[in-house]
């Protein structure tokens, strides 16, 4: 930040941060830890748009004000349309596993798929997926650049996804 802004910010702070942090304060319903963000977010808001503080565009203050209300409805909004957290003494339950037969078949069908893969994207699928290496250490494993890789990846799974359509996989 260069000396200007910080001076910007400090003349702001001055003159209107005692009154619009009590604005913000009854804005948010005493919480003094959101009317700081408020403040801070608003302050933020006019160093990034030092324009709207020129007084031929009206008052710096009501500008202000108006900014913080204006973040402690979108604030409201954000809050009003997120699910609330569940407190619960009780652990979740595990979700069913699939028995050993479902995934015995589920790993046939997929090591048949594979086999009918190309060599190239059966490997680059092999050390990514099953090996779980990194782009990079796939790469360096089958002496390829990662941007081979990458792209092999793509049109492996593209592959493997017609592959198991034409065997009757679906989901």
């Amino acid at each position: 930040m260069e000396d200007q802004d910080a001076e910007l910010l400090r003349a702001l702070q001055d003159e209107h941060g005692d009154a619009l942090f009590a604005h913000a304060v009854r804005l948010s319903g005493g919480d003094r830890q959101q009317a700081e963000d408020l403040v801070q977010e608003t302050l933020l808001r006019a160093w990034r748009y030092p324009e709207v503080l020129d007084p031929e565009r009206g008052g710096v203050r009501s500008w202000l004000f108006t900014t913080a209300r204006n973040l402690a409805i979108d604030a409201w909004r954000r809050r009003s349309v997120r699910v609330g957290e569940v407190v619960t003494d009780m652990i979740p339950e595990p979700p069913p596993s699939a028995d050993e037969a479902d995934r015995a078949v589920e790993a046939w069908t997929v090591a048949e798929a594979l086999g009918r893969l190309s060599a190239s994207h059966r490997d680059v699928l092999v050390e990514c997926f099953y090996q779980g290496r990194s782009v990079a250490e796939a790469a360096a494993r089958l002496g390829v650049p990662p941007g081979t890789v990458k792209s092999r990846t793509h049109y492996a799974l593209r592959s493997l996804r017609m592959v198991l359509d034409e065997m009757g996989v679906t989901g």
